[in-house]
């Protein structure tokens, strides 16, 4: 889910386990040399989401942490890549928690059809971060720091 905290808890939750950290959307980003908003301003959703895909799908890492965008979750061949690379995680954020985190949903190069609201996003990709997902953390009224140990201690199994 967009702003649910992906990219800044997947930085720390490689530095508490000491592994890479890999950031999809910069990724695209380095690889196509603009910013998200930008691509999808001037190539359009579609386009977008096909390098999203593209990218995702080329990952190789090793003993990393993943953080995607959230607009991955439509994509099934990168969903079906990331969970062969390892467990896929979902940090289930409420609505609420993520309205008030997300800032500007042009200028943040939110992935969203034409007249789609944040509610209707996040309505209709929960149910899919659901059933891709190997793990859900809770994230309801967590501090970054207790997600990262929630995350912790499902990565190792206790």
């Amino acid at each position: 889910m967009p702003a649910s905290g992906k990219s800044t808890v997947g930085v720390l939750l490689a530095k508490r386990l000491s592994k890479a950290f890999i950031d999809t959307d910069l990724v695209i980003q380095a690889g196509e040399s603009r910013a998200r908003r930008d691509i999808i301003r001037t190539d359009g959703l579609a386009a977008f989401r096909n390098l999203e895909q593209r990218y995702v799908c080329a990952l190789d890492p090793h003993d990393s942490v993943i953080s995607t965008g959230g607009s991955v979750i439509y994509s099934d061949g990168a969903v079906a890549h990331l969970r062969s690379l390892g467990g896929v995680y979902f940090l289930d954020a409420t609505l609420e928690e993520v309205r008030s985190r997300i800032g500007d949903l042009d200028e943040r190069g939110f992935v969203r059809n034409p007249g789609q609201s944040l509610e209707d996003v996040y309505q209709e990709r929960r149910p899919r971060y659901l059933a891709a997902a190997d793990h859900v953390i809770d994230c309801a009224g967590c501090a970054q720091g207790q997600v990262v140990e929630r995350l912790v201690t499902q990565v190792r199994g206790a």
